[in-house]
């Protein structure tokens, strides 16, 4: 029997509470670290990972093993935790409860990648495609 040819490719948006710029210089390496390790773990390939303060984007290979859902929440809950619980348990670190998921097509993975790793770029110089951004997902949930 044949292994089963998967190949979803998903650009994940997310943002701190009330996105609140929590995502320091001090803890981004740290967070994008957890992120890439928990991947890993997950067996998940990552294309790209960038975000500015208050937010992520994560461009990734999904692999068939797991859920869209149990992917983000393993993402978001392992960096929290290890921010709050083993880095710094004085500093307030928080995700807000909701995503976004966008497939991409393999035509426009450079793309994608390419905005993903000039997030800070981006924002600075308020160039974001607002299709690929938060602005229509709740801050408070």
């Amino acid at each position: 029997m044949r292994d089963a040819l998967v190949q979803v490719y998903l650009h994940f948006v997310w943002g701190t509470w009330n996105r609140l710029p929590i995502i320091t210089k001090e803890n981004e390496t740290i967070i994008y670290e957890a992120i890439l390790g928990k991947c890993k773990t997950l067996n998940t390939d990552v294309i790209a990972l960038g975000g500015t303060e208050d937010h992520m984007h994560i461009l990734v290979l999904m692999p068939s093993t797991i859920t869209i859902a149990d992917f983000i929440k393993y993402i978001k809950g392992s960096t929290s935790h290890l921010i709050t619980h083993q880095i710094n348990s004085e500093e307030f670190f928080k995700w807000q409860g909701s995503y976004a998921a966008f497939s991409v097509s393999v035509k426009d993975l450079k793309k994608i990648k390419t905005y993903i790793h000039r997030q800070k770029e981006h924002h600075s110089q308020k160039q974001t495609f607002p299709e690929f951004e938060l602005e229509a997902i709740p801050t408070s949930t």
